[in-house]
């Protein structure tokens, strides 16, 4: 099992391939944790993990992206290192836009992952 640290060095590697203005505003940066994060609607006959998430607390650290090492572990903790690369850079991408769509004003992406939440929850009643 790849360990945090090893999660840590490639989700840094991947940040520092990213252009610089894609951090503008993220002042609390990216911050990676041990937790394992299961969505509150998830069923147990087909759970629902929280790979990542946008912060932004205006009072608090400001504008920032966490990734769940928990979460990663459970979903591609036996995968290649290659394969853990591509999904550690869909995770961070989709933070990334949630982050880029929080500045321009758009909901989008926010949008789309309440429908996928609404498609799974239908999927879950269909069992």
């Amino acid at each position: 099992m790849i360990t945090f640290d090893a999660v840590g060095v490639m989700l840094d590697d991947i940040a520092d391939a990213l252009p610089e203005d894609l951090f503008r505003e993220l002042n609390g940066g990216i911050i990676l944790l041990p937790d394992t994060l299961v969505h509150p609607e998830s069923q147990q006959s087909d759970e629902l993990y929280i790979m990542g998430e946008y912060i932004e607390e205006p009072m608090g650290m400001g504008r920032y992206i966490v990734i769940y090492y928990g979460s990663f572990i459970e979903l591609y903790g036996d995968e290649e290192p290659e394969e853990q690369i591509e999904m550690l850079k869909e995770i961070l991408y989709h933070e990334f836009r949630h982050h880029l769509e929080s500045m321009a004003g758009d909901q989008e992406l926010d949008i789309k992952d309440a429908m996928e939440l609404l498609e799974y929850k239908q999927s879950i009643k269909r069992e």
